[in-house]
């Protein structure tokens, strides 16, 4: 068990190259990961049951200390990338389907993978952890609401479908997930410890079958979705990080918005565009988790240097002269 525990911990760490790999697999050799289509819907509900498995009340007592830091929270990422996601497709004119994959995977709650990202960037780790846990609990109303809003000038789009869609994918496997915490106590932990091990496994399955699926259409007009996904996070990342400091958080929360806005639950957007709209919509949401996950990681790095920088400032001012 302590080497499978540490294998998990050793894809956790490397995610984002496992995903990148994959996806360049799955465009070059289609064939072997096309089967796998049907597998998008089942294996995300099977993450978010691995997020229920951790839930604890802890994770929300950081709601009941610092309500308004955790409502920003949540509001700047239903507000921020939504909003950039239907701004780029209005200035780059973009066809029907890349423009609901584009607003789709803006309307995601938060990314489980920002928690490590805010981790290894020295942020606030608690508010990372709440405004995650909160975005995804409202992520049934509020994601299909904000794709009917935003999304039906390119193509209908039913509410309803969506909302019962994310609940069966998101809501559902939590609570289940939570339940089995609940009832199982100590015997989960073993569970715990390989968990990232299925999410990596998870994930990068989803990635495969949805670049497999849209070989085709990525070869036609996958540079000009990579460029609109690099500006979506990138843009997510910048005004979240203003946004908390226009209502002077810390730096370490701010760094926790800047990751916590600018990193979508990708996957949660690949199923939905799979289920309600057609693979090419789905495109956008399997480059955004290859392209989170590396900025991401080189964010939290700067943003770790950041930290370094401010002890050192701090150590020689306390110094005599």
């Amino acid at each position: 068990m302590r080497a499978l525990a540490a294998l998990s911990r050793f894809v956790g760490n490397t995610f984002a190259y496992w995903v990148l790999i994959f996806a360049v697999v799955a465009f070059l050799q289609p064939s072997w990961f096309i089967g796998l289509k049907g597998a998008i819907v089942p294996l995300l509900g099977l993450v978010m049951f691995g997020m229920g498995l951790t839930l604890k009340l802890a994770d929300f007592a950081e709601v009941a200390r610092h309500p308004g830091r955790v409502a920003l929270g949540v509001i700047a990422q239903f507000v921020i990338m939504p909003s950039v996601a239907w701004l780029l497709c209005q200035v780059f004119n973009l066809p029907a389907e890349i423009a609901v994959g584009v607003i789709l995977v803006g309307c995601c709650p938060s990314g489980t993978s920002s928690n490590v990202m805010t981790w290894l960037g020295r942020g606030d780790l608690a508010l990372s952890v709440a405004i995650s846990s909160i975005t995804t609990l409202l992520a049934p109303l509020l994601t299909p609401a904000l794709i009917w809003l935003l999304a039906s000038a390119w193509l209908p789009v039913s509410f309803m479908e969506l909302f019962w869609s994310i609940l069966q994918m998101v809501l559902l496997p939590i609570v289940l997930g939570v339940l089995a915490q609940r009832l199982l106590g100590e015997r989960v932990r073993h569970a715990v410890e390989v968990l990232p091990l299925i999410s990596v496994v998870s994930i990068v399955i989803i990635v495969a079958a949805v670049v497999a699926a849209s070989q085709a259409k990525i070869a036609e007009s996958g540079l000009l979705i990579m460029a609109i996904v690099m500006l979506h996070n990138s843009f997510g990342y910048l005004l979240g990080y203003l946004t908390a400091r226009a209502f002077r958080l810390s730096l370490p929360q701010r760094k926790s918005l800047a990751l916590e806005v600018g990193m979508q639950n990708s996957g949660l957007g690949a199923a939905l565009a799979s289920a309600h709209f057609s693979p090419l919509a789905a495109v956008p949401s399997a480059l955004f988790s290859v392209w989170h996950n590396i900025s991401g990681a080189l964010l939290s790095t700067y943003f770790r240097r950041m930290s370094e920088k401010e002890d050192r400032d701090l150590l020689a001012q306390s110094r005599p002269d």
